[in-house]
């Protein structure tokens, strides 16, 4: 990734983005050596949702409860 100082940033600020937008490769933003920000393309997918696509895997049961009924009060929320 490639770093910029703050001051550059703001001289080249235009060309910068569309640098960002072309390549895809975040650019860092540094003022005194220091990340103030990270500018990132945007995401390419007309649903946010879709970036989110296989990162979450299912273990067991998502619809029964996790505790069986026995051990629970529903009526007063209280493991019994």
């Amino acid at each position: 990734m490639r770093s910029i100082k703050a001051s550059e940033f703001k001289a080249k600020c235009l060309a910068i983005l569309d640098e960002v937008h072309e390549s895809g490769e975040p650019v860092m933003i540094l003022k005194r050596g220091q990340p103030v920000a990270k500018l990132v393309p945007p995401t390419r997918s007309a649903n946010p949702q879709d970036e989110l696509r296989g990162s979450v895997t299912i273990l067991g049961d998502i619809i029964e409860p996790v505790l069986e009924s026995t051990l629970w009060n529903a009526e007063k929320g209280e493991l019994l």
